[in-house]
Protein backbone atom coordinates (compact mmCIF):
# COMPACT_ATOMS: atom_id res chain seq x y z
CA UNK A 1 0.00 0.00 0.00
CA UNK A 2 1.21 3.49 -0.47
CA UNK A 3 2.40 5.67 2.14
CA UNK A 4 2.42 9.45 2.55
CA UNK A 5 4.48 11.30 4.76
CA UNK A 6 2.33 13.66 7.11
CA UNK A 7 4.18 14.66 10.11
CA UNK A 8 6.97 13.66 12.40
CA UNK A 9 6.48 12.95 15.96
CA UNK A 10 7.38 15.75 18.53
CA UNK A 11 6.70 14.42 22.31
CA UNK A 12 5.81 11.22 23.69
CA UNK A 13 4.02 10.90 27.03
CA UNK A 14 4.29 7.40 28.58
CA UNK A 15 0.56 7.82 30.55
CA UNK A 16 -1.68 8.27 29.21
CA UNK A 17 0.61 6.46 25.67
CA UNK A 18 -0.01 9.86 23.86
CA UNK A 19 2.27 10.81 20.89
CA UNK A 20 2.42 14.38 19.59
CA UNK A 21 2.72 14.81 16.07
CA UNK A 22 3.17 17.79 13.84
CA UNK A 23 1.53 17.49 10.35
CA UNK A 24 2.67 18.39 6.96
CA UNK A 25 -0.61 17.23 5.46
CA UNK A 26 -3.89 17.04 7.10
CA UNK A 27 -4.99 13.50 9.02
CA UNK A 28 -8.69 12.39 10.27
CA UNK A 29 -10.20 9.86 12.66
CA UNK A 30 -10.25 6.69 11.28
CA UNK A 31 -7.64 7.03 9.29
CA UNK A 32 -4.63 4.37 9.46
CA UNK A 33 -0.92 5.53 9.91
CA UNK A 34 2.45 3.65 10.07
CA UNK A 35 5.06 5.62 12.71
CA UNK A 36 8.48 4.60 11.76
CA UNK A 37 12.02 5.61 13.62
CA UNK A 38 15.40 4.12 14.13
CA UNK A 39 13.58 1.51 17.10
CA UNK A 40 9.87 2.19 16.00
CA UNK A 41 7.25 0.17 13.39
CA UNK A 42 3.85 0.82 14.34
CA UNK A 43 0.74 0.72 12.10
CA UNK A 44 -2.69 1.87 13.54
CA UNK A 45 -5.78 3.13 12.76
CA UNK A 46 -6.59 6.80 14.52
CA UNK A 47 -8.76 6.43 17.05
CA UNK A 48 -8.83 9.60 19.05
CA UNK A 49 -7.42 13.06 18.44
CA UNK A 50 -6.93 16.13 20.26
CA UNK A 51 -5.79 19.62 19.46
CA UNK A 52 -5.06 21.23 22.59
CA UNK A 53 -6.59 19.05 24.63
CA UNK A 54 -10.25 19.35 22.62
CA UNK A 55 -11.14 16.04 20.58
CA UNK A 56 -11.50 17.01 16.96
CA UNK A 57 -12.32 14.76 14.37
CA UNK A 58 -9.90 16.02 11.48
CA UNK A 59 -6.96 18.76 11.64
CA UNK A 60 -5.15 20.29 9.15
CA UNK A 61 -1.24 20.69 7.78
CA UNK A 62 0.28 22.68 10.60
CA UNK A 63 -2.08 21.70 13.57
CA UNK A 64 -0.12 20.15 16.64
CA UNK A 65 -2.21 16.94 17.01
CA UNK A 66 -2.35 14.78 20.36
CA UNK A 67 -3.39 10.90 19.36
CA UNK A 68 -3.28 7.79 21.26
CA UNK A 69 -0.70 5.32 20.01
CA UNK A 70 -0.49 1.23 20.72
CA UNK A 71 2.97 1.51 21.80
CA UNK A 72 6.75 3.57 22.31
CA UNK A 73 7.10 6.05 19.97
CA UNK A 74 10.06 9.02 19.59
CA UNK A 75 10.85 12.00 19.41
CA UNK A 76 11.79 12.43 15.14
CA UNK A 77 9.46 9.52 14.35
CA UNK A 78 8.16 9.77 11.00
CA UNK A 79 4.01 9.57 10.27
CA UNK A 80 2.94 8.40 7.32
CA UNK A 81 -0.56 8.09 5.99
CA UNK A 82 -1.36 4.54 4.51
CA UNK A 83 -3.68 5.07 1.62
Amino acid sequence: MPEVEIGVVSDFFARPVVAGIELTAPLKQGDKIHIVGHTTDLEMAVDSMQINNVTVQQANKGDAIGIKVTDRVRKGDKVYKIS
